[in-house]
């Protein structure tokens, strides 16, 4: 079967494919990070990498927070978030660590991180890091 230049492709139904977008949706549009981060080749968890990487890190930081080191714990938490901000900006892929727009899960995960990890460096007892009017701050909020 020989096409002309420019001929459209016909599908089973006789219609020809368009490009548009169908006015009615019938599924969903596969989100961005079902990519995959390794090629195809390779086995499902290594394709993963960025993701399980950070999430086992948060899971060491829980299991070192309910062992009894809040302030090691947290910190750990918090620097796989900033970790995670900072392998989204520089890997073209991620696999599942992409769940919205690349800036927006670069702030997201760059502020939950920066956050997590100063309020485990002001964290009672003998807090690393001082911080001159949070004390008067939370003397005003508690009243």
């Amino acid at each position: 079967m020989s096409a002309e230049p420019g001929a459209e492709h016909v599908n089973g139904s006789g219609a020809a494919k368009s490009r548009r977008f169908p006015s009615v949706t019938r599924d969903t549009a596969r989100p961005e990070g079902s990519g995959r981060a390794v090629p195809g080749a390779v086995s499902t968890p290594a394709r993963q990498w960025p993701m399980l990487s950070v999430l086992a890190a948060t899971a060491v930081g829980l299991l070192t927070t309910a062992l009894g080191q809040a302030r090691a714990g947290c910190l750990v938490i918090g620097v796989a978030l900033i970790v995670a901000a900072v392998l989204r900006r520089a890997l073209p892929s991620v696999g599942m660590l992409a769940v919205r727009s690349r800036f927006t899960d670069m702030i997201t995960y760059g502020l939950l991180g920066v956050a997590i990890t100063l309020l485990a460096l002001v964290m009672e007892p003998r807090p690393l890091l001082e911080i001159p009017f949070l004390e008067s701050a939370v003397r005003f909020t508690v009243r």
